[in-house]
């Protein structure tokens, strides 16, 4: 079925979430309809800039700066031809077709944008998803989540001053000082202790001489499965506990937590891992909110249960895409999976859906095409397995190759963004810029 579009006026496209999905989706849209005055595209995101999910370790160990690589969504939004609106949705009117927006207000507690409604003709919601720390004790309080820009940020900056306050102290380093548990071992997981084993060394050489990265500086990862990267294949996993053990990385498999605290997490088995530190990267959910949005079906992790055309299975003039997608998966058991990749195809089939909307044409169904996973390990390695195209089946791949594949994923989406040229003069300003820096930010 269709959603019925006015052929009074034109149409007004509302999309809500700036993440890989939503933004490439605005932007594409911008680029066409917005361009020639065929649709009014507007943008809903709480954020004012936009980074690559995936790049959220690196900033969170330092290898990454935020802001020169952050996308400003206001310029964006004037630079392809669409409205961005600084909010966060927090209702929906599906008799109106109004989007409930919260008000925002700065850190004095001043209101920057007031609460208001957005009409809309197709909504497409692209939220995202969020770490599920299940309730667990202390998880909230004591644990870092790596969701967003300033989760990352956060993280950064108590790593940098932990090492600082260990540096200058004249007592003892206490139990949990300078140690670092990841619990999961997702994608997140695995690459951020990775990139902490060399960040923090590099730290550490920037004067911290009472630091010794070998005596004081602990990484471990705790997974409740019984190996690490537990929805990858065997072989993969393998590969990357290989890696993590050569790096000194502890790994604690099947051990579930049940408590954080401000000095270390506990284990079920009644375990208790020291740490200063702790990153909660176990499990996924979207966002609360969905689960009330005027009666619009969400499954046990707050996911929109949408059908193959992504419309969602209540109201055909909302869409769903990304990681708050329950989409169903022909031929395999459950629905597409959470992934980066997952979020870039279904922005590239809603551009064509919508289309087939606006022109009163039947819609079309989402097939996803899983390219393989990727799991960077830091600059020591990558490893991975890529389906399709090149072998039959799946190919295991590692080392340099894995590292460039790795590499060239972002400036797909990138591309998506900014178009050819644009990719490459920004690649460029990067690689020249990172030769006058610290190799790691420092603050």
């Amino acid at each position: 079925m269709q959603a019925p579009v006015s052929s009074t006026r034109i149409p007004r496209i509302v999309i809500v979430g700036g993440g890989a999905g939503g933004l490439e989706l605005a932007t594409r849209l911008g680029d066409t309809l917005g361009r020639r005055g065929q649709a009014e595209i507007t943008l809903v995101e709480r954020g004012r800039s936009h980074l690559w999910k995936p790049l959220l370790h690196q900033a969170a160990a330092g290898t990454l700066g935020i802001d020169d690589n952050a996308l400003n969504y206001l310029a964006q939004s004037s630079w392809h031809h669409f409205k961005y609106r600084l909010g966060a949705m927090d209702g929906l009117d599906r008799g109106r077709r109004q989007v409930l927006v919260a008000p925002t207000v700065d850190e004095r507690g001043r209101e920057v944008t007031p609460r208001g409604r957005i009409d809309y003709d197709i909504l497409v919601i692209a939220v995202g998803s969020q770490n599920n720390d299940f309730g667990t004790p202390g998880a909230a309080q004591h644990a870092i989540a790596l969701d967003t820009p300033e989760d990352a940020r956060r993280f950064h900056r108590r790593l940098v001053d932990a090492c600082i306050a260990a540096n200058t102290q004249t007592t003892p380093l206490r139990p949990e000082q300078l140690n670092v548990v990841a619990v999961g071992s997702g994608a997140t997981g695995v690459e951020l202790v990775a990139e902490l084993h060399n960040s923090m060394r590099v730290l550490a050489a920037y004067g911290l001489d009472r630091i010794d990265p070998e005596r004081d500086i602990r990484l471990s990862l705790v997974e409740a499965a019984p190996r690490i990267l537990p929805a990858l294949s065997e072989r993969l996993s393998a590969a990357a506990a290989r890696e993590l053990r050569k790096l000194g990385v502890e790994l604690h498999v099947g051990k579930r937590v049940t408590e954080v605290s401000a000095t270390g997490v506990r284990t079920a088995d009644g375990d208790f891992l020291p740490a200063e530190l702790v990153v909660w990267a176990a499990g996924v959910k979207a966002p609360d909110f969905l689960k009330e949005l005027d009666g619009l079906e969400t499954n046990r992790i707050n996911q929109l249960v949408v059908r193959p055309t992504l419309q969602t299975t209540l109201d055909d003039a909302v869409f769903a895409l990304g990681d708050c997608a329950a989409c169903p998966w022909p031929g395999h058991e459950g629905t597409v999976p959470p992934r980066a990749q997952a979020a870039h195809q279904q922005a590239a089939f809603m551009l064509a859906q919508i289309r087939r909307v606006l022109d009163a044409k039947p819609l079309g169904e989402f097939r996803y095409h899983d390219a393989g996973s990727l799991v960077s390990l830091g600059e020591h390695s990558t490893v991975g397995s890529l389906m399709g195209g090149l072998s039959r089946g799946s190919m295991f791949v590692e080392g340099q190759f894995a590292r460039f594949i790795y590499w060239l994923l972002y400036r797909m989406h990138l591309h998506a963004l900014h178009g050819f040229w644009k990719t490459v003069f920004l690649t460029l300003a990067r690689m020249i810029s990172r030769t006058t820096e610290p190799q790691i930010k420092l603050h």
